[in-house]
């Protein structure tokens, strides 16, 4: 058997070109364009490279993007503040504080700041409740990424079997409660899982997200599973290159004669990240403005 490779970049410009068109609706509809902010904090070149992005696609699906970049020795008062002021601002609907944040500032009371209802990384108490408890709210981009990626392979997921490895609040606890949703029967594996090979070799669906490098062995998965590596990691340099392959959780050579369909690394899960938090922000501003959810998102 070889896997079908889940082609995450295809299906996130599908998702881009989507929002876009419903932008321009919602533009037409609320006379004014959907608006998401991001604050970044510090220098850190990865986030920079990421906000710049997010800035960039948000433009070109037709929203308004608010860039707030601040210096790494802002204060947290001083945070908390311009959170507070972009609550308040009717023409932001979402709001991404860019994490990491440098040392010395409690990411988790400036995340908790954050109106749940432009939570658009899901990550507040309430939306984490919400979640839970199966109500409407804002779900974290990668998890939702991920499911919306296996249900276009698979349709109803209704019964099945799904071992999620890991259990940050990013990714994993958030993809087992959407996976809950979805009628499955979910467990959740980790670094103190015993046996963790026969735990996962049970499950129709696999999402490894443990940020350790080829960690899950072909041996370990069922034939025909469905796997999601949301994994992404980089390899030692080979000799002569000045940097080491990208490579997911996942044996991805080896898994690929075993599983029915599975996400590469690069160009799987990574793409529909942004494409989503874009997803997000749009719902958001329906809610925002009293309108019912864009249809097909």
């Amino acid at each position: 058997m070889t896997a079908q490779i889940i082609d995450g970049k295809a299906f996130a410009a599908g998702l881009r070109e989507k929002v876009g068109e419903l932008a321009a609706r919602f533009e037409a509809a609320a006379g004014r364009k959907a608006g998401l902010a991001v604050v970044l904090v510090g220098d850190d070149p990865a986030s920079q490279v990421y906000v710049a992005s997010k800035a960039k696609q948000t433009v070109a699906c037709g929203m308004n993007s608010f860039e707030h970049r601040l210096p790494a020795d802002t204060a947290q008062d001083d945070l908390e503040a311009l959170v507070d002021q972009l609550n308040a601002d009717p023409a932001v609907d979402g709001i991404l504080v860019q994490l990491p944040l440098p040392k010395g500032l409690d990411e988790q009371a400036v995340v908790a700041r954050i109106s749940p209802d432009k939570d658009v990384d899901g990550l507040t108490p309430t939306s984490t409740g919400r979640l839970a408890l199966g109500l409407p709210g804002l779900v974290p981009c990668t998890p939702l990424g991920s499911l919306m990626l296996l249900k276009d392979q698979l349709g109803d997921l209704s019964g099945m079997d799904a071992v999620v490895i890991g259990r940050s609040i990013l990714v994993g606890k958030p993809m087992a409660q959407l996976l809950l949703g979805e009628n499955c029967t979910v467990t959740i594996a980790h670094s103190r899982t015993r046996d963790l090979p026969e735990v996962v070799r049970g499950a129709d669906i696999v999402v490894a997200a443990v940020g350790r490098a080829e960690m899950v062995k072909p041996e370990w998965l069922k034939p025909g599973a469905i796997v999601i590596d949301v994994g992404i990691n980089r390899l030692d340099p080979e000799p002569g290159k000045e940097k080491g392959r990208l490579v997911g959780d996942v044996d991805f050579a080896g898994a690929s004669e075993v599983v029915k369909a599975i996400t590469p690394v690069p160009g799987g899960v990574g793409p529909m990240t942004i494409a989503v938090l874009l997803r997000n922000t749009l719902v958001a501003a329906h809610r925002n403005e009293g309108l019912s959810d864009p249809e097909g998102l």
